[in-house]
């Protein structure tokens, strides 16, 4: 439910940006690092909108495989910590249980 609902705030967006976009025909000029280019307003709308959601997709990637990575490390620790905690060899049952009791 949650995905569904971004999906469509990001379909509401590119919707909006494309209805902008497409009533603005003017060209525009547009100034980056190395150069300087003249662009239709919607060209310029779109692609920037693009290269925005691609860029951060990529950012929410790289922090989800730093945590997924955490993770795999944590449970190995965990695992590694258990072993030396509870031997292998002893197995403790129900009614070992109840003879330490009395």
């Amino acid at each position: 439910m949650k995905y569904l609902l971004i999906f469509l705030v990001v379909l509401v967006i590119f919707i909006i940006s494309i209805t902008l976009g497409a009533k603005n025909d003017q060209i525009v000029t547009f100034n980056y690092l190395l150069a300087q280019g003249d662009f239709r307003v919607s060209t310029l709308l779109a692609s920037l909108f693009g290269a925005g959601f691609i860029l951060g997709w990529v950012i929410c990637g790289l922090f989800w495989l730093r945590m997924r990575l955490a993770l795999s490390h944590a449970r190995r620790k965990i695992k590694r910590l258990e072993a030396q905690y509870v031997p292998a060899n002893s197995v403790t049952t129900a009614r070992d249980k109840s003879v330490v009791k009395e």
